[in-house]
């Protein structure tokens, strides 16, 4: 759970950072959905490099504490499964909501902004 309110506040942060440059490419003419499009694509690649590199760090610490795991293995393949459906999910969602919101301000208010 702390995981992941932590990507979503990182991601929610880093999108409404760009509430400027969305504006910009509204007043230019690019439509929301390729904006959105934009953001989710740039996001989603800042997403699955820290997903694999967290995982695989993560697996290499199971290895290291193995002794301490109690009914689990250290490479349990469910529960990284699960590990990495919810943050990609809780990931997803902090860039999406941001990004609906920039969206809908006109991009006067969004040039504004700064």
């Amino acid at each position: 759970m702390l995981a992941g309110v932590g990507i979503y506040g990182v991601m929610a942060y880093s999108v409404s950072q760009r509430t400027q440059e969305i504006g910009v490419r509204m007043a230019l003419g690019a439509s929301p959905r390729d904006v959105l499009q934009l953001i989710l694509r740039q996001s989603g690649v800042h997403l699955v490099i820290g997903m694999v590199l967290g995982l695989g760090m993560a697996y290499f610490a199971g290895q290291l504490l193995g002794s301490f795991l109690f009914g689990v293995e250290p490479g349990d393949l469910p529960t990284f499964t699960a590990t990495f459906v919810v943050l990609m999910s809780a990931g997803t969602i902090a860039c999406l909501v941001p990004a609906l919101r920039a969206l809908r301000v006109s991009p006067m208010e969004a040039m504004r902004y700064e």
